[in-house]
């Protein structure tokens, strides 16, 4: 009967600890409104030209820890974190290099971390407003949690990330517009709080700019939330259109998108569960995509980065309004070298 008595009391005591957990966790969990202002730092004073030739680019960053040689468990792998604090530092560095290639006026950024473990703390705001002090910039948290538990060998931990505009130009307002849809609870407490923020320029004929940074689902099953989010998106952006503004959505949409073929990149490893087609309907009324098929913006990270293993796609990349001229757009190839994305490089000019 003692051994009895010991082993519920021990049980009792794990339970007691894990509702505990969940009650921390769900009294410190991120509960945004739909639309909140966010704080415009560094801000600049050009207008943007009509007319002009225009570089923009959005890159998913990766906090910096997903390099050639990482994994991660959602995606079948085991890990959760960088190799290194030493790691972070050097694929931060080279991610700067790569982005300096592309002569960016204005930058998305996705996966930028803030006080994370997985990124050993880093503050990589404070890194691209130290770096880039002629941007004015605005950062969306999408994901903050006190501890991610999983994977239990070596766990996540604290993650504190979001999403990341700079421009050289005057942004006039800045704001987080929380994306419909999330998973059931307790899983929800675990998961990013999905978003896209809002940047609105002038631009020198008076119109406004409405820059669009997103960042949406990719492990949703059965891709509901997925579908929440993108009719959220399309209303958004036809309404801003009929509104008579120029309009550019971009980021990691998650999905293989419209006029690439993920099978033209060479893999002997199987289509990824988590990878969907963006749905043949979605069209937006007014808009067209401006994407790269020649080179993939992603790769799997169930293992390592091992040129012609693992399964390529184009998932990053801008959605346009017609008043926008497309001048080029390209995917900088970086052999997925410091992060598990490629940048994409648009020109621009306003009609």
């Amino acid at each position: 009967m003692r051994v009895l008595k010991a082993i519920l009391i021990i049980v009792g005591f794990i339970v007691l600890l894990f509702a505990s957990f969940l009650f921390y966790i769900s009294v410190t969990d991120l509960k945004p409104q739909e639309i909140e202002s966010l704080s415009i730092s560094n801000n600049q004073l050009k207008e943007i030209p009509v007319g002009e030739n225009i570089n923009i680019t959005t890159y998913n960053i990766g906090y910096s820890g997903l390099d050639k040689t990482q994994d991660f468990f959602a995606d079948g792998g085991v890990g959760s974190r960088a190799e290194s604090h030493d790691a972070v530092q050097a694929n931060m560095g080279a991610v700067i290099d790569t982005i300096d290639t592309t002569e960016a006026d204005i930058l998305f950024l996705q996966e930028v971390d803030q006080d994370s473990s997985r990124s050993y703390r880093m503050d990589q705001v404070e890194f691209f407003k130290t770096y880039y002090p002629n941007y004015g910039y605005s950062f969306g948290i999408n994901y903050k949690v006190p501890w991610v538990p999983v994977p239990l060998v070596n766990p996540m931990g604290k993650v504190l990330s979001g999403v990341m505009t700079l421009s050289r130009y005057n942004i006039t307002d800045a704001n987080r517009f929380q994306f419909p849809g999330e998973e059931k609870w307790p899983v929800s407490l675990f998961e990013l709080d999905r978003c896209f923020t809002e940047s609105r320029l002038r631009a020198t004929n008076g119109k406004e700019i409405v820059l669009i940074n997103l960042h949406l689902s990719a492990f949703d099953e059965g891709g509901i939330i997925r579908l929440q989010q993108l009719e959220y998106l399309k209303k958004h952006l036809e309404l801003e259109y009929e509104k008579g503004n120029y309009v550019i959505a971009g980021g990691d949409w998650n999905h293989n998108l419209p006029g690439t073929d993920a099978m033209t990149f060479e893999s002997s490893e199987p289509w990824p569960f988590w990878l969907k087609n963006l749905p043949d309907d979605y069209i937006v009324k007014s808009y067209s995509w401006a994407v790269d098929d020649r080179v993939p913006t992603v790769r799997t990270l169930g293992e390592a980065y091992q040129d012609g293993y693992n399964f390529k796609a184009v998932i990053d990349g801008f959605l346009v309004s017609d008043n926008i001229e497309i001048v080029s757009v390209q995917n900088v190839d970086t052999n997925f070298e410091n992060t598990d994305h490629n940048p994409v490089n648009m020109i621009f000019s306003l009609k």
